[in-house]
């Protein structure tokens, strides 16, 4: 994307012509060879200064590489006092997450043992006045590569899985569906059906360095048209006899991903919570 170059481009001759900034780093997406790129990719930059409070308090050095249509400020007491960001969309699309750095904090994080995870998943230096990052770990992407669980783990995983189901039944039943939506979307797809698929994907390529990225954007690319269609059938609108469709198609794929895991790592698939629980959501469903 030409226009995302162009600004990194003004930030790069701006912050080499600020004697206030010592380092920037890119980081994230643009530097990470395992994740998709795109003309919605934003850019990840952080900017070590020796004084950063200013371009904290103040945004209107913000304004110099073009119009922002909207901001999201955090300070350090959400990053533990480590620096702040400020998240800007600015009106020609390109969105900067601009990650603030004093100077004093920076290098204790350069110093330590293992790459801090923001660094972990890729990153770039693009100006370092003080040779301060000669000695900074290279990446190792381990962060992001999906891990083989513990057997405690995987039947957690199912055990509350098969316990939530019933709370969607309910809501459904109530015709409750917007804490029929939370359960399904936050809870089942998020918590329990994403991080299985993760483990069936990194299961079938032998548990080798493998990411699907945030919240399954690989998933299409690493499963078979087949398990894509019962994937999709996990979604649903505002329709509640569509909810409870969708509701037994999480039953079925979990039943089908969890099964086959519980085989190859050896693992006790729960068949009497699932078969018992089934059973609940079939009564509820059929309820006057």
């Amino acid at each position: 994307m030409k226009i995302r170059e162009e600004k990194l481009d003004q930030i790069i001759q701006w912050a080499e012509n600020n004697p206030d900034v010592r380092v920037v780093l890119l980081t994230s997406s643009l530097v990470n060879p395992y994740a998709p790129v795109d003309d919605f990719s934003d850019l990840d930059v952080e900017l070590v200064f020796e004084n950063r409070k200013p371009y904290e308090e103040d945004n209107e050095w913000i304004r110099l590489f073009g119009e922002p249509i909207s901001m999201i400020e955090e300070d350090d007491h959400v990053f533990e006092g480590k620096h702040a960001m400020k998240m800007v969309l600015y009106k020609d699309h390109v969105k900067v997450d601009f990650k603030l750095y004093q100077l004093s904090e920076f290098i204790p994080e350069i110093k330590e043992e293992i790459l801090p995870d923001d660094w972990d998943v890729g990153y770039r230096v693009l100006i370092d006045k003080d040779d301060l990052t000669k000695e900074m770990k290279a990446p190792g992407y381990k962060s992001i590569m999906i891990q083989k669980p513990t057997e405690k783990k995987f039947e957690q995983l199912l055990n509350d899985f098969w316990w939530d189901t019933t709370y969607v039944a309910k809501c459904l039943k109530r015709g409750d569906i917007f804490y029929a939506k939370f359960m399904s979307e936050n809870i089942l797809r998020t918590d329990y059906l994403v991080p299985l698929i993760e483990w069936y994907i990194a299961g079938s390529h032998d548990w080798s360095n493998i990411t699907t990225n945030k919240h399954g954007r690989l998933f299409k690319k690493y499963v078979s048209p087949e398990l894509w269609t019962k994937i999709e059938a996990t979604f649903s609108g505002s329709d509640i006899d569509e909810n409870w469709t969708a509701l037994f198609a999480f039953a079925d794929l979990v039943h089908e991903l969890g099964s086959s895991l519980a085989e190859q790592l050896k693992f006790t698939y729960p068949v009497k919570l699932e078969n018992d629980v089934r059973n609940y959501l079939i009564e509820v469903q059929l309820l006057p």
